[in-house]
């Protein structure tokens, strides 16, 4: 990309990634011939309708998980919000509630994405408690406090696979046995299955876990799992919740369901046409769950090698910013095998973030200091922010997130020119 004779180097995937022209290809027709409405009984609708269900299928494959598990949502956001309100609102209509005074508990962790964390604070005002789980700090999750955390009211358990600012990975094994050991503690205590043991549930966001790591939902252990399209090469404007139907299957033997309530472990939050099995009405936006699933496809191919080749960049990125400023810090986990091999996060002492990344950018560099989804509010990172870092840190780190286009050309060049930046601001 070029402007004003300078090539653009884009260094901020963690935030949005371009659509990949074999994804836009598989959606194009989706746009033109094949418009018809996936509702509709005659062949223009079949027609789109066989590709939403071909998409479910493959992405479903992807995550090894069954075709109906799949809700397409409008984006990840909306998918974490249907997971969290989704489960309370199943809770709440199920025989669980007839205890009075009953408050239900859901625990997230500190870090995570705002979608997730304003959910909850809105869903304090319904009553809900809800624990904020601290991190260490080097960002993961407090494992002793969330033992701690867990009681028998405790409902939903939501912690993302990993975090979209640091690219710490958090160790939902860990997670997942410590809930585990949770229920088994309290079948032993009553004697006998108590349907309230079936919970907490664990709601895992792996938006930026999926184009690197192993996704899949039972081999994760996880209820449910939030994906999102444009963070791996694919159209804006789509996402997906997948629920773990083996977890609906324990619940809706255990749990006594009321006439108007769903047989799911969620409650939908958008009424209208029934559409995605009942969970999120909606005409289903056919040309981007086609480039959904292809994106999909594409990923699924060379994942392996291809966080090899971005982790090698990123080592070298990591090498030559250390030659031209020795004070650098990063932010999180250094050990490669706990962390995401294309987010790194640094901290440079006595440089202002906001002065580097304006220089880069006059350079034709694009870098951020976090999330894209609380750059426009021009909030310091409530992320570092958790993981203890003082005002001072808060103000001077920088997060570099290579992808797909990403080159050893473009590596030596942004070094330049930061190196260059840091030079002009001494």
């Amino acid at each position: 990309m070029k402007k004003s004779g300078v090539k653009k180097i884009y260094l901020d995937y963690a935030a949005t990634t371009p659509i990949d022209r074999r994804v836009f290809a598989a959606m194009r027709p989706y746009f033109e011939a094949k418009f018809g409405n996936p509702g509709s009984l005659h062949s223009f609708g079949q027609e789109v309708m066989a590709a939403v269900d071909k998409a479910r299928e493959g992405i479903a494959k992807a995550i090894g998980t069954d075709f109906r598990e799949i809700i397409f949502t409008g984006s990840a956001t909306e998918a974490n919000n249907l997971a969290l309100r989704g489960v309370l609102n199943r809770f709440k209509n199920s025989n669980l509630r007839i205890k009075n005074g009953f408050v239900p508990r859901i625990i997230v962790s500190s870090i995570e994405h705002d979608s997730v964390l304003e959910t909850a604070r809105d869903l304090e005002v319904d009553g809900v408690e809800v624990v904020y789980l601290p991190v260490l700090k080097n960002g993961v999750v407090d494992l002793k406090k969330f033992k701690e955390a867990l009681d028998k009211r405790t409902v939903l358990v939501s912690i993302m696979q990993v975090n979209n600012e640091t690219g710490v990975v958090q160790p939902l094994a860990k997670i997942l046995e410590i809930i585990r050991n949770f229920r088994e503690e309290l079948r032993i205590k009553n004697n006998e299955l108590d349907p309230q043991q079936l919970y907490p549930l664990l709601h895992v966001d792996a938006v930026q876990a999926f184009q690197f790591l192993d996704c899949g939902v039972n081999g994760l252990g996880v209820d449910l799992m939030t994906l999102s399209a444009h963070k791996i090469y694919g159209p804006k404007g789509v996402g997906a919740l997948c629920i773990n139907s083996k977890s609906e299957f324990l619940i809706s033997k255990q749990i006594q369901i009321s006439k108007n309530s769903s047989k799911r472990l969620i409650e939908p939050m958008m009424f209208g046409g029934g559409q995605e099995f009942g969970m999120r009405s909606g005409t289903e936006n056919v040309p981007a769950i086609v480039g959904f699933h292809k994106a999909v496809e594409l990923i699924e191919v060379n994942k392996e090698k291809e966080a090899q080749r971005i982790r090698g960049l990123k080592k070298k990125l990591w090498d030559g910013i250390l030659k031209i400023y020795p004070a650098a810090k990063i932010n999180g986990v250094e050990d490669e095998k706990k962390v995401l091999p294309n987010i790194l996060n640094v901290y440079f002492p006595n440089y202002l973030a906001e002065e580097i990344m304006v220089g880069l950018d006059l350079g034709g560099v694009a870098v951020s200091s976090g999330s894209a989804c609380s750059s426009r509010s021009a909030k310091t990172s409530h992320v570092l922010r958790a993981m203890g870092c003082g005002e001072e840190r808060l103000k001077r780190s920088v997060r570099f997130s290579l992808g797909r286009p990403t080159s050893w050309d473009e590596i030596k060049k942004v070094l330049g020119i930061l190196g260059g930046i840091l030079r002009r601001l001494d």
